[in-house]
Protein backbone atom coordinates (compact mmCIF):
# COMPACT_ATOMS: atom_id res chain seq x y z
CA UNK A 1 0.00 0.00 0.00
CA UNK A 2 1.28 3.33 -0.81
CA UNK A 3 0.61 6.68 1.23
CA UNK A 4 -1.92 7.96 -0.55
CA UNK A 5 -3.97 4.78 -0.46
CA UNK A 6 -3.31 4.05 3.16
CA UNK A 7 -4.78 7.83 3.84
CA UNK A 8 -7.97 6.96 1.94
CA UNK A 9 -8.60 3.98 3.56
CA UNK A 10 -8.10 5.84 7.18
CA UNK A 11 -10.22 8.63 5.84
CA UNK A 12 -13.13 5.85 5.18
CA UNK A 13 -12.58 4.20 8.57
CA UNK A 14 -10.73 1.33 7.88
CA UNK A 15 -9.26 -0.15 10.36
CA UNK A 16 -7.19 -2.77 8.70
CA UNK A 17 -5.00 -0.45 7.20
CA UNK A 18 -4.48 1.54 10.61
CA UNK A 19 -2.85 -1.73 12.03
CA UNK A 20 -0.93 -1.60 8.90
CA UNK A 21 0.35 1.88 9.82
CA UNK A 22 0.36 0.67 13.29
CA UNK A 23 3.36 -1.54 12.33
CA UNK A 24 5.26 -0.01 9.37
CA UNK A 25 6.17 2.89 11.60
CA UNK A 26 6.27 1.17 15.47
CA UNK A 27 9.74 1.14 15.42
CA UNK A 28 10.27 4.79 14.13
CA UNK A 29 8.14 6.04 16.34
CA UNK A 30 8.55 4.54 19.57
CA UNK A 31 12.73 4.83 19.44
CA UNK A 32 11.83 8.41 19.37
CA UNK A 33 10.49 8.37 23.06
CA UNK A 34 13.11 5.73 23.83
CA UNK A 35 15.69 7.80 22.99
CA UNK A 36 14.49 10.65 25.05
CA UNK A 37 14.24 8.84 28.32
CA UNK A 38 11.44 7.00 28.14
CA UNK A 39 10.83 3.48 28.63
CA UNK A 40 8.85 0.92 25.90
CA UNK A 41 5.45 1.10 27.50
CA UNK A 42 5.50 4.70 27.22
CA UNK A 43 6.40 4.43 23.61
CA UNK A 44 3.80 1.94 23.05
CA UNK A 45 1.12 4.22 24.76
CA UNK A 46 2.63 7.63 22.92
CA UNK A 47 2.78 5.76 19.87
CA UNK A 48 -1.36 4.19 20.35
CA UNK A 49 -2.24 7.98 21.26
CA UNK A 50 -1.00 9.60 18.47
CA UNK A 51 -2.23 7.13 16.16
CA UNK A 52 -5.51 7.65 17.75
CA UNK A 53 -5.39 11.72 16.64
CA UNK A 54 -4.06 10.57 13.16
CA UNK A 55 -7.35 8.73 13.47
CA UNK A 56 -9.68 11.38 14.78
CA UNK A 57 -8.53 13.81 11.94
CA UNK A 58 -8.59 11.63 9.16
CA UNK A 59 -11.84 10.44 9.44
CA UNK A 60 -13.11 13.29 10.18
CA UNK A 61 -12.68 14.65 6.59
CA UNK A 62 -10.97 17.96 7.67
CA UNK A 63 -7.36 16.61 7.22
CA UNK A 64 -5.49 17.53 4.29
CA UNK A 65 -1.93 16.01 3.55
CA UNK A 66 0.75 18.10 2.95
CA UNK A 67 3.42 15.59 4.38
CA UNK A 68 4.30 12.28 4.66
CA UNK A 69 1.83 10.11 6.97
CA UNK A 70 5.08 9.19 8.72
CA UNK A 71 5.88 12.84 9.24
CA UNK A 72 3.12 13.88 10.35
CA UNK A 73 2.19 11.10 13.33
CA UNK A 74 6.18 11.52 14.32
CA UNK A 75 5.39 15.64 14.72
CA UNK A 76 2.06 14.49 16.61
CA UNK A 77 4.27 11.82 18.98
CA UNK A 78 6.88 14.89 19.48
CA UNK A 79 4.23 16.82 20.62
CA UNK A 80 2.68 14.11 23.23
CA UNK A 81 6.07 13.35 24.63
CA UNK A 82 6.88 16.81 25.30
CA UNK A 83 3.61 17.44 27.23
CA UNK A 84 4.42 13.90 28.95
CA UNK A 85 8.05 15.40 29.84
CA UNK A 86 6.78 19.03 31.46
CA UNK A 87 4.28 16.95 33.38
CA UNK A 88 7.17 14.40 34.32
CA UNK A 89 8.95 17.55 35.54
CA UNK A 90 5.95 18.64 37.09
CA UNK A 91 5.97 15.61 39.47
CA UNK A 92 9.67 14.75 40.23
CA UNK A 93 9.72 17.08 43.44
CA UNK A 94 7.05 14.12 44.73
CA UNK A 95 7.76 10.54 46.08
CA UNK A 96 8.02 7.91 42.86
CA UNK A 97 4.90 5.99 44.32
CA UNK A 98 2.41 8.77 44.21
CA UNK A 99 3.78 9.78 40.80
CA UNK A 100 3.25 6.22 39.43
CA UNK A 101 -0.01 6.28 40.83
CA UNK A 102 -0.49 9.28 39.39
CA UNK A 103 0.15 8.60 35.77
CA UNK A 104 -2.28 5.99 36.06
CA UNK A 105 -4.77 7.79 37.30
CA UNK A 106 -3.94 10.91 34.19
CA UNK A 107 -4.33 8.35 31.77
CA UNK A 108 -7.39 6.75 33.13
CA UNK A 109 -8.77 10.64 33.61
CA UNK A 110 -7.51 11.12 29.92
CA UNK A 111 -9.43 8.17 28.13
CA UNK A 112 -12.80 9.31 30.07
CA UNK A 113 -12.54 12.64 29.20
CA UNK A 114 -11.63 11.62 25.51
CA UNK A 115 -14.53 9.55 25.76
CA UNK A 116 -16.99 12.10 26.79
CA UNK A 117 -15.51 14.33 24.09
CA UNK A 118 -17.19 11.75 21.21
CA UNK A 119 -20.33 12.06 22.51
CA UNK A 120 -20.40 16.01 21.70
CA UNK A 121 -21.11 17.91 18.24
CA UNK A 122 -18.62 17.92 15.65
CA UNK A 123 -18.04 21.63 16.65
CA UNK A 124 -17.14 21.30 19.94
CA UNK A 125 -15.25 17.74 19.58
CA UNK A 126 -12.90 20.63 16.99
CA UNK A 127 -12.80 23.40 19.67
CA UNK A 128 -11.92 21.12 22.62
CA UNK A 129 -9.30 18.93 20.69
CA UNK A 130 -8.15 21.76 19.39
CA UNK A 131 -7.40 23.87 22.44
CA UNK A 132 -6.72 21.17 24.85
CA UNK A 133 -4.79 18.33 22.50
CA UNK A 134 -3.54 20.10 19.58
CA UNK A 135 -2.64 23.66 22.00
CA UNK A 136 -3.74 25.69 18.68
CA UNK A 137 -4.41 29.42 20.05
CA UNK A 138 -7.82 31.21 20.01
CA UNK A 139 -6.85 33.15 16.81
CA UNK A 140 -5.91 29.89 14.88
CA UNK A 141 -9.33 28.04 16.04
CA UNK A 142 -11.29 30.99 14.89
CA UNK A 143 -9.60 30.81 11.67
CA UNK A 144 -9.98 27.07 11.16
CA UNK A 145 -13.59 26.81 12.10
CA UNK A 146 -14.31 29.88 10.27
CA UNK A 147 -15.29 31.62 13.73
CA UNK A 148 -15.95 35.55 13.24
CA UNK A 149 -13.08 36.39 15.84
CA UNK A 150 -11.40 34.89 19.03
CA UNK A 151 -13.76 36.32 21.05
CA UNK A 152 -16.45 33.97 19.34
CA UNK A 153 -14.17 31.09 19.71
CA UNK A 154 -13.73 31.52 23.61
CA UNK A 155 -16.93 31.76 24.05
CA UNK A 156 -17.63 28.45 22.08
CA UNK A 157 -14.62 27.04 23.62
CA UNK A 158 -16.45 28.02 27.33
CA UNK A 159 -19.60 26.29 26.18
CA UNK A 160 -18.30 23.02 25.00
CA UNK A 161 -15.90 22.75 28.08
CA UNK A 162 -19.23 23.04 29.86
CA UNK A 163 -20.59 20.35 28.23
CA UNK A 164 -18.11 18.30 28.77
CA UNK A 165 -17.98 18.71 32.19
CA UNK A 166 -21.64 18.09 32.45
CA UNK A 167 -21.08 14.80 29.97
CA UNK A 168 -18.18 13.53 32.70
CA UNK A 169 -20.54 14.20 35.71
CA UNK A 170 -23.47 12.59 34.50
CA UNK A 171 -21.61 9.26 33.22
CA UNK A 172 -18.77 8.60 35.77
CA UNK A 173 -18.25 9.51 39.65
CA UNK A 174 -15.34 10.74 41.29
CA UNK A 175 -14.14 7.17 41.96
CA UNK A 176 -13.79 6.43 38.69
CA UNK A 177 -11.01 9.14 38.77
CA UNK A 178 -9.55 8.01 42.11
CA UNK A 179 -9.47 4.10 41.27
Amino acid sequence: MDEKEIFERISKGDEKALEFLYKKYYRMMTKLVITNSGTEEEARDIYQDALIVFWQKATSGNLVMTSKISTYIYSICQNLWRKELDRKKRLSNEEKDSAVSLDTETAERDRIILKCIEQLGETCKKVLMYYYFEEMSMQEIADKLGFANTDTAKTKKYKCKMKLDELVKAQYSEHDFLD
